[in-house]
């Protein structure tokens, strides 16, 4: 098949994603996967929350070093020091791992966060021989859901609630050890006020860990069935094939061979091709688990036209460069990530008075393909849009990042439309 003048070439291929880098008005929103850059929603909200609560240690620091100078007057020189290295001196570690270590790190170091905070707290009764009548609350005890939080980050939900319970009982202990004129009922006042306002915060850290890792199930569930179709595409292709070959190498050739009374060189030549193409289909010429350039291009029609009918799809393949082999799963990966901006762009493209074009090009090409979907609907900011926003960085680009060779990216500006592309190189 001959590309028509429209038809990119390999070296256009490189030029236009030079493009899509350098382009002014042009915005990209993408990341190119790899092995070393694949990460999960689950680990890049652990990483993001752990940071949070790393630097948030450093500002109670600051903001408590008033209150902290001043309740020095009433304890022995060393236990104030002491104290505040064991509450906080890990949340700037945290802060630091949560930047490039591993998920093990950040949940080990989390993990001694909080029970060197358990420690701190242990430390203020023996530092205190009375209680003063300048404190209205130790220090400590305001910062509770640091503890708790870096609890949240480290462990399960069932002991971070045991961690909280038990946090919360110490807190109420120091803060008798402290404020003169305790009572049975502040104690217990004290314990309330301390675990209902880490309760609060314990349940928001639990719940986003808890949705970015149902995203990842998702996400790995949604892939697995793209795979599924796709291979049990490439199988029914595989079966046409074979059903072809048999009608119409094998028992032709056993036809003419029963009517051919003498040796004939045009059976000779016959049967060694059908022998031939025997061969091919035993060395498994075609993997069931690989795709060629005409099963991809029909899988992704599908993936499109399943979501809506009406969206325009064009295929355009390099005669003699479009020998690809693209694996079901980045197959399905691909699928995933089409079907949902063209779902995105349902939900949100729409302009008041007038239809919105969409069309989808697929381009084969030297042993990779390129997805383009565009529309010239309403369009939008791409630096207004949150950076955890689940329709673009997960179900599209986070699907891309994580596709060895692949590559996503997002155009778009108020008014005038939006460009999904979606690049796979060979990777798999």
């Amino acid at each position: 098949m001959t590309a028509s003048s429209t038809l990119d070439s390999p070296a256009a291929d490189s030029v236009t994603l030079d493009r899509f880098r350098s382009s002014r008005w042009r915005r990209r929103v993408a990341a190119v996967s790899g092995e070393n850059h694949a990460e999960s929603t689950a680990d890049r909200i652990l990483r993001r929350l752990g940071l949070t609560i790393g630097l948030a240690g450093l500002i109670v620091a600051v903001v408590e070093l008033p209150d902290i100078a001043d309740q020095s007057r009433f304890v022995a020189p060393g236990w104030t020091a002491l104290t505040v290295i064991l509450a906080l001196g890990w949340f700037p570690v945290l802060a630091v791992v949560s930047l490039g270590r591993s998920r093990r790190v950040i949940r080990t170091v989390a993990g001694l966060a909080a029970l060197s905070f358990l420690a701190a707290m242990a430390t203020i009764p023996l530092a205190y021989s009375e209680p003063t009548s300048d404190a209205s609350s130790v220090w400590v005890y305001r910062v509770l859901a640091l503890g708790v939080l870096a609890a949240a980050l480290a462990w399960r939900p069932p002991l971070s609630v045991v961690y909280l319970i038990v946090a919360a009982g110490e807190a109420a202990l120091a803060n008798r050890s402290v404020v003169a004129g305790g009572t049975t009922l502040s104690l217990i006042g004290d314990f309330a006020r301390a675990a209902g306002l880490c309760a609060m915060f314990l349940w928001c850290c639990t719940y986003a860990l808890a949705s970015a890792a149902r995203v990842d199930r998702e996400s790995v569930i949604a892939s697995k069935r793209a795979a599924a179709v796709a291979g049990a595409a490439a199988r029914d292709r595989e079966q046409a094939r074979f059903a072809a070959l048999i009608h119409d190498a094998v028992l032709s050739t056993l036809l003419d061979a029963s009517r051919a009374g003498t040796e004939s060189p045009v059976l000779r030549q016959q049967a060694q091709r059908t022998l031939d193409q025997l061969d091919e289909c035993r060395g498994g010429d075609t993997e069931p688990d690989h795709l060629d350039a005409q099963s991809a291009v029909g899988f992704l029609r599908s993936a499109v036209h399943e979501v809506n009918p009406g969206v325009r799809f064009t295929a355009r393949r390099w005669a003699g460069l479009d020998d690809l082999r693209l694996p079901v799963d980045a197959a399905g990966t691909i699928a995933a990530a089409l079907a949902e901006a063209v779902r995105n762009s349902l939900r949100h493209a729409t302009v008041p008075g007038r239809s919105v074009r969409r069309t989808v090009t697929v381009t084969v090409s030297a042993g990779g393909i390129r997805v383009v979907f565009r529309d010239d609907g309403a369009g939008f900011d791409l630096d207004r849009v949150p950076a955890d926003r689940l329709g673009n960085s997960v179900s599209i680009l986070g699907r891309m990042r994580q596709l060895a060779g692949g590559a996503g990216f997002v155009e778009s500006q108020p008014g005038e439309g939006t460009t999904v592309t979606l690049v796979w190189g060979g990777g798999g």
